[in-house]
């Protein structure tokens, strides 16, 4: 089954299309989730949790926005952060006080948020592929050091070393944006 019949099948509530997402994405679902989530349980549940979204949210996928893949995995990778944030809220058994000031951020804070992340796109644009790629699965799907190495067949030391000098090219493209 291809993409656009499982999207299609989304689309139209049959249950089919969760068999065939989970056939056909589940191993990519879950391959993100792992650095996140190391509990196979809590794979399990989040899991579900992102069949339910998508299955809520497939009208919202948009192709001309981007691919299938990317919103899939953004989806994947957002619900699993979500998750070991609630996970580690309800395993806190301290009280809160009540004149606790909410840890929600600020109008403010979200604006300079954005900010930043558009900074960071903009000088991710300027990296190579290949050096987008090995940003992305460090940073943001929280891959380990070893894995990265293993499955780009390069040692850890190289892949250390690779980052080291990303995150340098990195902040110097940024520290430029900042004077523009």
């Amino acid at each position: 089954m291809v993409e656009k019949e499982i999207i299609e099948l989304l689309l139209q509530k049959d249950e089919k299309g969760i068999d065939a997402l989970l056939q056909h994405y589940g191993p990519l679902m879950r391959y993100i989730m792992t650095p996140i989530l190391p509990n196979p349980q809590d794979r399990e549940d989040c899991l579900s949790e992102v069949t339910l979204r998508i299955w809520d949210k497939a009208e919202l996928f948009n192709g001309q926005r981007g691919s299938w893949n990317a919103w899939l995995t953004a989806i994947t990778r957002n619900t699993a952060l979500n998750h070991k944030r609630n996970l580690s809220r309800h395993n806190s058994l301290e009280e809160i006080p009540e004149n606790t000031p909410s840890s929600e951020p600020t109008p403010e804070d979200i604006m300079i948020q954005q900010e930043r992340q558009a900074a960071i796109r903009r000088a991710l644009q300027q990296l190579s592929e290949r050096d987008q790629m090995l940003f992305y699965r460090k940073y943001y799907y929280l891959q380990s050091t070893a894995q990265i190495a293993s499955e780009l067949g390069m040692t850890e030391r190289a892949v250390e070393g690779k980052l080291y000098r990303l995150k340098k090219r990195l902040r110097k493209i940024l520290g430029g944006e900042a004077h523009e």
